[in-house]
């Protein structure tokens, strides 16, 4: 067993020794919430999201409680807030809200991806810009 976990590392630290610099791991999804409306949130976002995308990139999900008015609620993709909501403390309709919350994070990817694609670059290069 520990020959085999041995030999699986070994080839995935060769692979991963082949690649060039700007390959990165994907498909995480932080969890950034405090408290337990965000933790189900967070929860139910990533099971949908899991569900429907192959997940080649990086999310951060954060909360900012708040007592009075419930739990900001903010998805960030390359450092950028592409969603942001507010969660009542009392909120029942939660899985509904995080599977819609998952449905425009997707769509909003999928145009910045495009986006990149289709960026003229003819004078600069991307890093420039």
């Amino acid at each position: 067993m520990k020959r085999l976990a041995m030999a699986m590392l070994l080839v995935a630290l060769a692979g991963a020794a082949q690649g060039n610099e700007e390959d990165e791991m994907m498909g995480f999804i932080v969890d950034d919430a405090i408290s337990h409306v965000g933790h189900d949130f967070y929860y139910a976002f990533t099971e949908r999201l899991r569900a429907t995308s192959r997940m080649d990139f990086n999310l951060v999900v954060r909360e900012r409680p708040d007592p009075r008015w419930g739990s900001l609620i903010t998805v960030e993709y390359q450092q950028r807030v592409i969603y942001r909501r507010f969660l009542p403390p009392n909120t029942v309709a939660l899985q509904d809200t995080a599977a819609e919350a998952a449905d425009l994070v997707k769509a909003q990817i999928i145009q910045r991806k495009l986006e990149t694609l289709l960026q003229d670059t003819t004078d600069l290069e991307k890093d420039e810009l």
